[in-house]
């Protein structure tokens, strides 16, 4: 096997529900550096942090031409397995999402992120139109020959309030369902973050569930408890650098 193929079959291996990968976002090859360096099993981007790192708003208004040169530059500084944020998959058209994962394995990337939401308006694609999406990049995964681990980011939790949630469980688990026939690989479901809902989907999803840190999110370890499989934190690393990088700057700087 290619050390690609390598690392895309290590990847997917470390989806275990019970004990879930814990993925700390990074957006350049220096916060890869040190996410590797603190003993990480695997680095991924995180696609607002990327952005703003690089002076853009999220929603795929960073060029995809720098994404991709962004992802080859942090794959180059990790021997870990890398997993790139490509929001939307940059493109409405099926074919253009296919050739955006090409581009994204060329640099070496051994998984990926697609939302199911339009990045202009935060929307809800149609479960059809997303499968079709799907189909395309996985495709595009299997021409060139590697593993690569497809997790579709499912944005049901996002459109409501969290009291609704519940309520949502059945849709998220029906596309659950069309999207693992249509080759996806994991469910990544950010805002979700009671635990009754997250122990449904957990046990009654085809496609191991991806659970979005944030203030309200249950430890790690009720996390493993209910399932999870695995822990993404998103742009919080991110913030949290910055603001410690604007902390130090003004203890650094004299007052005027």
């Amino acid at each position: 096997m290619t050390d690609q193929t390598t690392k895309a079959t290590r990847f997917r291996a470390l989806h275990i529900p019970g004990k879930p990968l814990v993925l700390f976002n990074v957006w350049d090859p220096g916060s890869a550096k040190a996410v590797t360096a603190a003993g990480a099993a695997a680095i991924a981007t995180g696609s607002w942090s990327v952005a703003n790192a690089h002076g853009f708003a999220d929603g795929e208004q960073m060029p995809l031409a720098l994404v991709i040169d962004n992802l080859r530059r942090i794959v180059a500084a990790t021997n870990l397995p890398v997993s790139i944020d490509l929001e939307s998959g940059y493109g409405d058209a099926p074919e253009l999402v296919g050739e955006t994962i090409g581009l994204a394995i060329g640099a070496g990337a051994i998984g990926c992120n697609i939302e199911d939401s339009f990045p202009a308006n935060g929307k809800l694609r149609a479960t059809a139109d997303q499968c079709d999406r799907i189909r395309h990049a996985r495709r595009s995964a299997d021409a060139a020959g590697v593993p690569f681990f497809i997790n579709v980011r499912c944005d049901v939790f996002y459109t409501v309030p969290r009291d609704r949630h519940s309520a949502l469980v059945d849709d998220a688990l029906d596309r659950a369902r069309a999207y693992a026939e249509a080759g996806a690989d994991g469910l990544f479901v950010p805002g979700l973050v009671d635990v009754d809902p997250i122990a449904e989907l957990a046990r009654t999803s085809p496609l191991p569930i991806n659970i979005m840190v944030s203030d309200d999110t249950p430890s790690l370890r009720v996390l493993a408890e209910l399932g999870v499989a695995r822990v993404s934190h998103g742009p919080r690393p991110y913030v949290v650098a910055m603001k410690a990088l604007g902390e130090a700057a003004r203890i650094a700087i004299p007052s005027a």
